[in-house]
């Protein structure tokens, strides 16, 4: 019998009442949304309101698939996000397994280091990366959309909690059989940290995607304009058209959410088995 199953009928009924007020309050701001993009732009400034469009029309969605660069803002958005987070991944798992598991001198000293960078504001560091990227002329490309947002900190925290709870007998009978350490992270350790592994891209993909400061700097060129970026200048050109700013926003917003629905599932696997508790 399960936790929940042995709740009295009053707790259960408690927490439901919760979880079904708490799903509502996310619900609601989506549903306007979605009712005032089905609107003709004429009705939605309409007095009395009403939640139901009274000509339901898909004339917002299509003028901004038409009128903007919307597919060429997801488009850059899905660049950026896979390289972000596969960069991120390695990287952050490399830094992770040498902490974790080899020993060297100043190695809690540099642990420290990098777990003190979840504390530094990104706004701090936008100056002088963007005068790095002026410098070496990354400014509206790819990789200066890419590089900065590579370095997190807490993705390292993550999972060098995982690899600490790795059994030391594992690599050391890899040891013995002659495997070396770059073998042992590779074929080993990286295989067992699939859950971790899954949730750290998750949340830096997601991370990445919703990400507006740093593309809106460096991303002046139009069409090298990510989703939030695009979506800015979206509604500021359209002013007060609000079924269009309405449609724009869904639309920006939908893969990230299909995408969460889709894996989270691996992301709580993987942060029970990084042993994060909230």
């Amino acid at each position: 019998m399960s936790a929940f199953d042995r709740e009295r009928p009053a707790a259960r009924t408690a927490r439901f009442s919760v979880a079904l007020m708490l799903a509502l309050m996310w619900l609601l701001p989506l549903g306007w949304a979605l009712s005032t993009a089905l609107r003709p732009e004429a009705d939605t400034t309409k007095i009395p309101v009403s939640w139901l469009p009274e000509r339901p029309t898909l004339e917002a969605f299509g003028r901004v698939l038409t009128e903007t660069g919307l597919l060429g803002w997801f488009a850059n958005s899905l660049v950026v996000g896979v390289l972000v987070t596969l960069l991120t991944v390695l990287l952050a798992s490399m830094a992770a397994y040498g902490f974790a598991r080899t020993e060297f001198r100043g190695r809690r000293v540099l642990l420290w280091v990098v777990l003190a960078g979840i504390v530094v504001p990104p706004q701090v560091l936008i100056v002088p990366l963007f005068s790095q990227l002026v410098g070496l002329g990354l400014v509206d490309t790819y990789w200066g959309l890419v590089l900065p947002q590579i370095v997190l900190p807490a993705m390292v925290f993550v999972l060098k909690k995982f690899f600490d709870g790795v059994p030391r007998e594992v690599e050391e009978a890899a040891l013995v059989d002659g495997a070396s350490r770059w073998r042992i992270y590779w074929s080993i350790m990286l295989p067992l940290a699939r859950p971790a592994l899954a949730a750290v891209a998750i949340f830096t993909f997601v991370t990445t995607w919703n990400n507006f400061l740093w593309p809106f700097i460096v991303a002046t060129d139009p069409e090298m304009m990510t989703i939030p970026v695009g979506l800015a200048s979206v509604q500021s050109s359209y002013g007060l058209r609000y079924a269009q700013v309405m449609a724009s926003s869904l639309l920006g917003g939908l893969p990230l959410l299909l995408f969460f629905l889709v894996f989270q599932r691996q992301v709580v696997r993987g942060i029970t088995s990084a042993g994060i508790k909230g």
